[in-house]
């Protein structure tokens, strides 16, 4: 039995009430479009670790925070701007084929 949210209850409430602007809307868009444009099935995963990479880069997270491997971590963000701050998010990144 699969359970599927709307993202409005999906979002901690707090979320709702921060209202992006339309210039953040349209990177993001504009951002993710490029993603996918670029993805490719016989690629690895360490090209598609490069693009979620970029996404990130490009749409939130340059300059205030860095994004990088650590350790055998396929990408984390660190809560700082530089490797030496906190680890906040940690990824593991598959190719689009790697079910």
């Amino acid at each position: 039995m699969s359970h599927i949210l709307k993202p409005r209850q999906a979002l901690n409430k707090a979320f709702l009430k921060i209202k992006p602007l339309r210039e953040e809307i349209e990177l993001f868009k504009g951002e993710l479009k490029k993603v996918l444009e670029r993805s490719n099935d016989t690629e690895s995963e360490e090209f598609h670790k490069n693009l979620i990479s970029d996404f990130l880069k490009n749409t939130w997270y340059d300059p205030d925070y860095y994004i990088n491997t650590k350790g055998r971590k396929d990408l984390v963000i660190h809560n700082g701007k530089n490797s030496r701050s906190s680890v906040g998010v940690i990824l593991e990144v598959k190719k689009p084929t790697n079910r």
